[in-house]
């Protein structure tokens, strides 16, 4: 079985002391960046084969997730089961990849279903991710937050998903974002930590670019776009921000970063969208699993299906493929 290191990285972020200064001199040119990843979808294509294969990377680095309300133990377990088959095997078979052992990168999953995940994906070697800190609103009282962490680390998560309080950021406190986030880290023990910035609730790019840097100098492993139930969540604009912020945070620390994009992102075409920005702005060491993953639940429902198109040359309705 592959170890968490192995999924995540040789070396974890340990985090820096809080450096205000460069948190307040921090500038983001809206237009810009705006022009830039406007660019980011025609400047670059990639077709037929190569396609396919920066679509089977695409499955890689994706984090298949359900966070419903109306979450089952048997949901938990087919979306499991999808996980360590993502692709049906004909498709697989077609393409000429099915010695490959193609998964995901992790399974995502509330808290209080993690044994569940834990039990339906031993002896696989795919991480389960729990969604903890009172997500999604991250409202709920710290100790009860350091309690959720706690629970799920207990209970087998391997990295765990946190929510940032925005009223930090909002208000410019910087150290209590530090401190919260350094709690946080510290209560995961040897489960990585993914930081979620909620930036559809940080009102400004400049915020979520002094967000991201505050969180990295407290120990992220990953930063994290959204919870998935903000009514704006990855858009490029804002990735384009978050991974320039962790391309600097590397070239100061020389420690490396992973980033997370989640919520909205639905297609193929959206997630080679993605893998584009990645490639161009941080190198093919955050085309992997260790630094880079998708938020997704749909996502691969699409690939799936463009891929059955590369192979067959017809598109299959949605309601063929075993997740959709």
């Amino acid at each position: 079985m592959a170890t968490v290191e192995a999924l995540i990285g040789s070396v974890r972020n340990p985090g820096i002391p809080l450096e205000l200064d460069w948190v307040r001199d921090v500038q983001v040119n809206r237009s810009a960046v705006e022009r830039r990843a406007a660019t980011l979808g025609t400047r670059r294509t990639v077709k037929k084969e190569w396609q396919a294969a920066w679509l089977l990377r695409a499955i890689a680095c994706m984090d298949l997730t359900t966070l419903a309300g109306d979450d089952t133990p048997g949901n938990v377990f087919r979306l499991c089961a999808k996980a360590r088959h993502p692709l049906r095997a004909d498709i697989e078979e077609a393409l000429g990849v099915a010695h490959l052992g193609i998964r995901v990168g992790a399974v995502c999953v509330y808290y209080e279903m993690v044994p569940t995940a834990v039990q339906a994906l031993r002896g696989s070697g795919i991480p389960v991710a729990a969604v903890s800190t009172g997500f999604p609103a991250g409202m709920t009282p710290l100790a009860l937050r350091i309690a959720e962490i706690h629970e799920s680390v207990a209970a087998g998560a391997e990295e765990i998903d946190i929510v940032i309080s925005r009223r930090h950021v909002l208000t410019g406190d910087w150290q209590a974002l530090y401190d919260e986030v350094a709690a946080f880290r510290a209560a995961c023990g040897h489960a990585h930590i993914k930081t979620i910035l909620a930036t559809g609730e940080l009102g400004t790019l400049r915020n979520v670019a002094k967000a991201s840097l505050v969180c990295m100098m407290a120990g992220a492993d990953f930063i994290k776009t959204s919870t998935g139930k903000e009514s704006v969540n990855a858009t490029l604009p804002v990735s384009l921000v978050m991974a320039r912020c962790i391309r600097d945070y590397h070239a100061r620390t020389g420690f490396r970063v992973g980033f997370k994009p989640a919520g909205g992102i639905r297609t193929a075409k959206q997630a080679l969208e993605w893998l584009i920005l990645m490639k161009e702005e941080l190198g093919n060491d955050w085309l992997r699993p260790n630094l880079f993953r998708f938020g997704a639940s749909s996502l691969l429902t699409d690939i799936e299906r463009q891929l059955e198109h590369f192979v067959t040359g017809r598109y299959a309705a949605l309601h063929h493929q075993p997740m959709g």
